[in-house]
């Protein structure tokens, strides 16, 4: 129905549209920009159930698009709403459908895994999250030699993430230990996601695989200009490992279009998010959940490694987080003793971790996450700050 209003809507104002079918949110990326089209459409609920479909929309350069031309374009639409002109008839919009679409983005897929190497004698378990990647991910891992064991591969418009994909690691790492796979692979619903799990059903999480994907960009002299570029709450043991290598962490805010901005604004290639948007950016303008998954199977190939032991690059600095109810959200700088709280947790942990404390976009909340080497000592300081909050914004 969705995608029916869309194209109509669009045709009635003298667009031209072409209809791809079901298919991962980065292959229209893909596509928008090889079919030189003016912008690509998504219709999706990515991660979340069926109940959430929205929309994605994605630049003539198969980025997406930027907060400020997005609520421009809100902004027009409202304006304009009650004075549309009308096009005359001659003038409206052909919807086409691209018959091929699966295999023009399974083609660009196969093409960034290396040449001249297979993922024969790999079992893989595959868990589409009954999304779109239903299609396109078993046929590129199976063109490639790999021996899978699919789940979650019969999407009917309802089952999508339902107790599966990447938001359900559990689905995943079971079947591994069912079935004896080497490795594990699960998107969520667009498939611009993927998590891992090792060969023991051990889940693998954002940060584990950009340390993998690092190093190994680093030892090939690939990772452009020796950056990496994560979110801020990605693990500070990245950090620590990209330093060992005279290489360093560049932070942004959360939001996998806060990565690829700064990637953009730095020329970098290699970026992403814990949660598993992973951003190749040598073969394509946004998470991929596919490619990303062949980058990091390429390794596994490459170097005869599980990645039970690829994984242990990456020594993890503990974590403790809080969430304190709010009964407003002042600027941190004028609660009270807040920020000399903040700043002497900080001097403890003397450049070897880090404080983070932001408020809830969407609840009443503030979250405190502090990071370093000494779990003991977290859980003092993060007493201390959380004891400061509580003193002047609980409810």
């Amino acid at each position: 129905m969705l995608e029916s209003a869309i194209a109509a809507g669009l045709a009635s104002a003298g667009v031209d549209i072409v209809l791809t079918g079901t298919l991962p949110t980065p292959a229209i990326a893909y596509l928008t920009a090889a079919h030189q089209a003016s912008f690509g459409v998504v219709i999706s609920a990515s991660h979340n159930p069926f109940e959430d479909n929205g929309i994605k929309f994605f630049g003539s350069d198969g980025y997406k698009l930027s907060d400020k031309l997005e609520q421009a374009i809100e902004a027009a639409y409202f304006r304009s709403s009650d004075s549309r002109s009308e096009v005359a008839a001659k003038d409206i919009g052909r919807v086409v459908h691209l018959r091929d679409a699966v295999e023009q983005y399974a083609s660009l897929a196969t093409a960034s895994f290396p040449k001249q190497a297979s993922l024969k004698g790999l079992k893989i378990a595959v868990d589409t999250a009954n999304g779109a990647a239903f299609q396109t991910t078993p046929l590129v891992l199976s063109s490639l030699g790999a021996n899978l064991e699919l789940r979650s591969v019969s999407p009917d418009g309802f089952n999508i993430n339902a107790g599966c994909g990447s938001t359900h690691p559990e689905f995943i790492s079971r079947v591994v230990q069912e079935t004896g796979a080497h490795v594990g692979i699960a998107h969520d619903g667009d498939a611009d996601r993927v998590l891992f799990c090792d060969e023991n059903g051990q889940s693998l999480d954002g940060d584990e695989l950009l340390a993998i994907a690092a190093v190994d960009y680093l030892q090939q002299n690939r990772l452009r200009d020796n950056t990496l570029v994560a979110t801020i709450m990605s693990n500070f043991g990245l950090d620590e490992l990209l330093k060992s290598y005279g290489a360093r962490l560049l932070r942004t805010a959360v939001g996998d279009r806060n990565v690829v901005d700064a990637m953009i604004k730095n020329r970098l290639n290699l970026g992403g998010e814990q949660s598993g948007h992973l951003i190749f950016r040598d073969f394509v303008t946004t998470g991929d959940g596919l490619i990303s998954a062949l980058q990091i199977l390429s390794i596994m190939v490459s170097t005869g490694k599980p990645l039970s032991e690829l994984r242990l690059l990456l020594k993890k600095f503990p974590q403790v987080q809080r969430n304190l109810q709010v009964r407003s959200k002042p600027p941190i700088d004028q609660v009270p003793g807040l920020t000399q709280a903040i700043g002497r947790a900080e001097k403890a942990l003397a450049e070897k971790g880090r404080v983070l404390v932001r408020y809830s976009g969407t609840e009443p909340l503030i979250r405190l996450l502090l990071e370093g080497p000494d779990r003991a000592q977290l859980e003092r300081l993060a007493d201390n700050i959380a004891q400061t909050i509580e003193d002047n914004l609980s409810p």
